[in-house]
């Protein structure tokens, strides 16, 4: 196999992974290095699957793809792309988690939505941005919208709740105080508990480190990615 040939079966892995999987890897021939670029899209699918027709993001493929990141040294940095809605809470927590302990310089921005299990994926990556008309939704815990009385369920979400709020708090500048504040905040939902931040708001009030887009991002992954180089 010649080196057009072999140029173009790269090419064509790369656009199925866009299409399959909403990732691939950038190369920067100038910057010499290798940027992870993966979406966050739709609903988080976790231990069930999703109807065929909704967009997802399966954990189930993106943990392992994260592990092969960690164990890639040509790859430098990761870019996360998110617009959620959500979706299941121990997949989304999963996720997170593996991104904030990846030892590459990750950067996320926040393109339209990032609700619910999606804030935490959010700022999870050494730098947040969010696009001045991206929404963010916190809310408490819960499950098909249904309310149960029983006191062991609601200890069960409470536990749950808990490691998603000091989890937000750990990774960004909000306190858990302020974030379990805004999780029952009353006035803004309509018929529902929470808060919606847009844009800047998630900025003032500490969630995201700033406004901005993808040329942003880019800049600040590479600054950081320069900065991880020089030790």
């Amino acid at each position: 196999m010649n080196q057009q040939e072999l140029e173009l079966e790269k090419e064509e892995q790369k656009e199925e992974k866009i299409k399959e999987f909403g990732q691939v890897t950038l190369d920067n021939h100038e910057q010499k290095s290798k940027i992870h670029l993966l979406s966050i899209i739709g609903e988080i699918e976790g231990h069930e699957s999703l109807p065929s027709q909704n967009k997802t993001t399966k954990y189930e493929l993106v943990l392992p793809l994260l592990a092969d990141i960690e164990d890639n040294d040509e790859i430098k940095g990761v870019l996360l792309l998110i617009n959620t809605v959500g979706g299941d809470v121990s997949a989304g927590l999963a996720l997170a988690e593996m991104v904030a302990s990846l030892s590459k310089p990750t950067v996320s921005l926040v393109l339209g939505d990032s609700h619910s299990i999606g804030v935490p994926l959010a700022v999870s990556t050494d730098y947040s941005f969010i696009v001045p008309t991206g929404t963010m939704i916190i809310h408490p815990v819960r499950m098909s919208g249904t309310v149960i009385g029983a006191p062991q369920t609601y200890d069960y979400f409470k536990l749950i709740q808990d490691r998603i709020v000091g989890f937000i708090s750990k990774h960004s500048q909000l306190k858990s105080d302020k974030i379990e504040a805004m999780m029952m905040e009353t006035g803004i939902l309509s018929k529902d508990l929470g808060t919606i931040l847009v844009g800047k708001e998630a900025v003032e009030q500490g969630l995201i480190n700033e406004v901005g887009g993808i040329r942003e991002a880019f800049l600040k992954l590479y600054e950081l990615m320069e900065h991880k180089r020089k030790g």
